[in-house]
C-alpha cells in the first residue's frame, strides 16, 4: 500500500510516499481502507517533534481517516467486513489503517467519506469543550477564538446547538462567513481590529460568559479580559506556536474558572463524561444537524502540501486527504 512516512522531523516537506506491507488486525481491531483522512493541527506538531507524545521514525502521521471495513481480528464481532466506519487511530495518512473496534463510528448513510473524515476530532473535541469542560447553558455567549479552524468553526456550530450565542473571531472575512454560515451571531476580525475593542462593539464589556480557545498566543489574555465575572475559559490548545502567560490577577479579580480539554486523555479521565457526551453527538452527527466545513482537498501524494496550509493557518474549516481507491482496496 501506498503511506506517508515522515523519515526525520522537521516540516511537512520530509514526508515521502513510500510503499509498504498493508498491515495486518489484532485481536480486538480492524483493518480500514480509507478513503479519506483529515488532518488536524496536532499532525503538524507531531511532525515537527513538538507534540507531547514522541513517535518512533519513520512514522505515518494522521489520527482521522473514513474508510470501509475491509478485514477484523480475533474477538471482533462488530463493525464487519463492508461496513462505513470513521475511526480514531495512529497512521491514517495511508490506504489502510488499523484501527481498535471500540474506535470506530459508523457513517451514517446521508454522510460522505470526506465529511465523515472532516467531522469526530474536532466536532467531539468541540463538544467535550462545550458539554463537559464549560457547561455550557442556553443563552450564553460563547466566544471562540480562531473560529476559521476546524475546532473553532465546529465550536461555533455546537455551542449554537446546544443553545448558546456563538461571538466568532477569526482573521479573515472570509472565515468568519463561514462562523455566521455556521450559526455566529456575533463576529470579530482581529486582523482588522483589536480583539478587546471589537469585542465591546459587538456584546458590550465584560459580557462574555465562556471563551473556547484552540489558538493561544496573545489573544487568550484580551479574551479573557472581557469575561464576565465567574466565567468559564476553556483552553484546548496553541495553533498559533505560543502558549500564553495568564497574570493571576485577572482570575482573581474576575472569579473566572480556566480550564483545561487534552482530547487524547480525556476519554480515559472521566469515562462517564467522555460516554455521555459521544452519544449525545453521535445522534447529532445522525440526524444531520452536523455539518463540517471542507476548505481543500488533496490527494495523498500531495499531503505535504496539506499539512502546510493547516500549519500555517491558512486553513477554512477542514483540510482532507482523499485516496483514490484501487483495485485492492475492495468496498466488499
Amino acid at each position: 500500500m501506498s503511506a506517508a512516512r515522515i523519515h526525520r522531523m522537521g516540516d511537512p516537506d520530509a514526508i515521502v510516499i513510500d510503499s509498504v506491507a498493508v498491515p495486518a488486525p489484532g485481536p480486538g481491531e480492524i483493518l480500514v481502507a480509507v478513503r479519506s483522512a483529515a488532518v488536524n493541527f496536532p499532525d503538524t506538531l507531531m511532525i515537527a517533534g513538538k507534540y507531547q507524545v514522541q513517535v518512533p521514525l519513520p512514522f505515518v502521521p494522521g489520527h482521522e481517516a473514513a474508510g470501509v471495513v475491509h478485514a477484523v481480528g480475533p474477538g471482533v464481532t462488530a463493525p464487519v467486513p463492508g461496513d462505513r466506519v470513521a475511526v480514531l487511530a495512529p497512521g491514517a495518512f495511508a490506504e489502510y489503517v488499523v484501527a481498535p473496534a471500540t474506535a470506530a463510528v459508523p457513517i451514517p448513510d446521508t454522510v460522505g467519506f470526506d465529511e465523515a473524515a472532516a467531522t469526530w476530532v474536532c466536532h467531539l473535541t468541540a463538544y467535550h469543550a462545550l458539554r463537559s469542560t464549560a457547561e455550557i447553558a442556553s443563552g450564553e455567549k460563547v466566544l471562540v477564538l480562531g473560529a476559521g479552524g476546524g475546532v473553532g468553526l465546529a465550536a461555533v456550530e455546537l455551542a449554537t446547538i446546544l443553545g448558546g450565542r456563538a461571538v466568532a473571531t477569526a482573521s479573515s472575512a472570509d472565515k468568519l462567513e463561514a462562523a455566521r454560515s455556521r450559526g455566529a451571531e456575533f463576529t470579530v476580525d482581529y486582523s482588522a481590529t483589536d480583539l478587546r475593542t471589537g469585542i465591546r462593539e459587538a456584546i458590550g464589556s465584560g459580557s462574555v460568559d465562556i471563551v473556547i480557545d484552540p489558538v493561544g498566543g496573545t489573544l487568550s489574555e484580551q479574551a479573557l479580559r472581557e469575561m464576565r465575572w465567574g466565567g468559564r475559559f476553556v483552553t484546548l490548545g496553541y495553533a498559533s506556536g505560543h502558549i500564553p502567560q495568564i497574570p493571576l490577577n485577572l482570575v482573581l479579580l474576575k472569579g473566572v474558572d480556566i480550564r483545561g480539554l487534552e482530547i487524547r486523555t480525556f476519554a480515559s479521565r472521566a469515562p462517564g463524561r467522555a460516554e455521555r457526551d459521544r452519544a449525545e453527538f453521535t445522534d447529532l452527527w445522525a440526524s444531520g444537524r452536523i455539518r463540517p466545513v471542507i476548505g481543500a482537498r488533496y490527494p495523498l501524494d500531495q499531503v505535504s502540501a496539506a499539512l502546510n496550509t493547516v500549519a500555517a493557518g491558512r486553513s477554512l474549516g477542514k483540510t482532507v486527504i482523499e485516496m483514490a481507491p484501487s483495485p485492492h482496496t475492495a468496498d466488499c
